[in-house]
């Protein structure tokens, strides 16, 4: 295997984290997360402890399940990176059945439709999007540039990728900007200066205020902003710093208060910005924040 593309998928708040065999052209799924998942534990050594016992349980009976599974490095609670269990796609479904009760089949019902989801096929071109040489020709600050974005992420899902609204929407009782202002609007938002932190910031909450589209908007601006940021203070956002709750309240009191989201955002600041690790990482969490809880 090649330096290994890391994904990590939330269940009820936990990671499960995924490694690319870019050889055999499949994601192999950490065991010990997905034992701490359908055990609800969160003490390292008792999920491993549990998969060693439920392993020579499983052993015993002969169980296809055990025979499924490889090993490949990763990194252990510890920081060190040790080989650790992984199950394919088929392991992983073959081992929640291991697991009574509705959670085990709540997990197998979230884990097969994840990736054929909408939002499972828009994440695997965000992933994409890195390695793309249309990343680079993406115009950065710009309402065209978030066009852009958006149509790579969601064409071919949406009717309206990378289309500017033509109608209405309010989302928890805030009203976003009226459809029919929005060209205008846009203009404004677009000559809205990049040359500090503070404003970047400032033009990324107007763009959500904003919210060109009728959907996606969310994942779009964030690769949007971190374009910015890159351009203009050769940094990005590291978003697997900031948890769900404090960016959704954050993003909540942007539009009157926009001090709570500066912070967050300077907070998880890095000049990791050629990564591919970081920007993976930070559409894994981006993704995440719009999942419904």
């Amino acid at each position: 295997m090649t330096k290994a593309k890391i994904s990590i998928r939330f269940f009820d708040d936990r990671e499960v984290r995924a490694v690319w065999d870019e050889e055999n052209a499949k994601w192999w799924f950490s065991v010990l997360d997905i034992v701490a998942v359908l055990t609800d534990q969160n003490d390292y050594t008792k999920t491993r402890n549990y998969w060693k016992y439920l392993k020579a349980k499983l052993k015993k009976e002969n169980s296809q399940v055990v025979s499924a599974t490889t090993q490949l490095k990763f990194l252990a609670p510890d920081g060190k990176n040790r080989l650790a269990d992984m199950f394919d796609y088929n392991g992983i479904i073959a081992l929640g059945k291991e697991f009574p009760g509705k959670k085990a089949n709540r997990f197998i019902e979230w884990f097969t439709y994840s990736d054929e989801s909408i939002d499972g096929k828009s994440k695997t071109k965000a992933y994409a999007l890195f390695e793309s040489s249309f990343i680079n020709s993406i115009e950065v600050g710009t309402a065209k540039g978030l066009q852009q974005i958006h149509a790579y992420l969601f064409g071919g899902m949406y009717d309206f990728a990378g289309q500017i609204r033509q109608k209405n929407i309010s989302k928890g009782g805030f009203q976003f900007a009226v459809s029919h202002f929005l060209g205008e609007t846009l203009k404004q938002i677009e000559a809205m200066p990049e040359v500090t932190f503070d404003k970047i910031v400032n033009k990324y909450v107007e763009m959500n205020i904003a919210h060109p589209f009728m959907e996606g908007n969310g994942r779009s601006t964030r690769i949007w902003l971190d374009l910015i940021l890159k351009k203009r203070l050769k940094k990005c956002v590291d978003w697997s710093k900031i948890g769900k709750r404090d960016y959704i309240n954050a993003m909540m009191q942007s539009p009157t208060n926009s001090n709570v989201l500066k912070k967050l955002l300077k907070n998880a600041l890095t000049d990791k910005i050629n990564d591919r690790e970081m920007f993976i990482k930070g559409i894994d969490y981006s993704y995440y924040y719009e999942e419904n809880d």
